[in-house]
């Protein structure tokens, strides 16, 4: 098994990406290739995504601290995130194990552009936008 890591500084509360993180149906509006999220039962979701369908089942929640999943038919076997509150920011932390070493780029890079739209959701949400306002596909765009 292969893992991969990644960490970025997020200007929001812990409690509001948590909340995020633990409402997997919001998954949708921040997370670029999810396109669908339907509950299967409790915690277990089918998600449709523009890199294949698969299967989120939760498997570890400490709230406001870390939550993981299962994943199957997807790329990634399990993955996680872990908050760590640093002052006015959390440091947020992606991880994904997964089998083929082979994929080990893209996956660095499907894993920070996950944070990335964690990270541009959250701060929208904190300096008060309406969840309903916001426009996942900014975060490809280059300041």
């Amino acid at each position: 098994m292969v893992r991969v890591e990644r960490k970025i500084d997020i200007k929001a509360s812990q409690k509001r990406i948590f909340d995020i993180l633990d409402d997997p149906l919001l998954g949708v509006k921040w997370n670029l290739p999810t396109n669908e999220i339907t509950q299967i039962s409790e915690g277990k979701f089918a998600v449709k995504s523009t890199v294949g369908d698969f299967t989120s089942i939760r498997t570890e929640t400490v709230e406001p601290d870390k939550i993981s999943v299962r994943i199957e038919g997807g790329i990634f076997n399990a993955l996680g995130y872990i908050l760590n509150p640093k002052g006015d920011i959390v440091e947020a932390t992606i991880w994904g194990d997964f089998e083929d070493e082979k994929n080990e780029k893209i996956l660095v890079k499907a894993a920070e552009l996950l944070l990335k739209g964690l990270k541009s959701f959250a701060e929208f949400l904190e300096d008060g936008g309406n969840p309903d306002d916001f426009d996942k596909k900014q975060i490809t765009v280059t300041p």
